[in-house]
């Protein structure tokens, strides 16, 4: 599963293939990191033995952010899709002393 460069290969998900690199491996290689990431998809790096982040290329990521853009409603959208309301409204509110004022 590992090998001399710190780069250990996992399969995940419908057969992809993920590159898992410790925190020092990941340090001291960055450039082959930011490589295997455009070259091959998404590279997590760990931390203790537990996933910490993942490196992925620009244009991935790009990717990923334009897809997130394009599901979130207009605040128009969000306010009339919001649920009618029809009755009266009850707060209840714990009561408070008003202070003594002096003018």
């Amino acid at each position: 599963m590992g090998d001399k460069s710190g780069l250990r290969e996992t399969r995940k998900g419908f057969g992809a293939r993920r590159a898992v690199w410790s925190l020092q491996d990941a340090k001291n290689k960055f450039s082959a990191v930011v490589e295997a990431a455009r070259r091959d998809g998404p590279q997590t790096v760990t931390k203790r033995g537990e996933p910490a982040v993942v490196v992925v290329a620009a244009e991935e990521y790009e990717r990923l952010k334009k897809l997130e853009n394009e599901r979130k409603p207009s605040l128009a959208e969000f306010l009339l899709n919001y649920p009618k309301f029809d009755g009266e409204l009850e707060i209840d509110r714990t009561p408070i002393k008003m202070r003594d004022i002096e003018f």
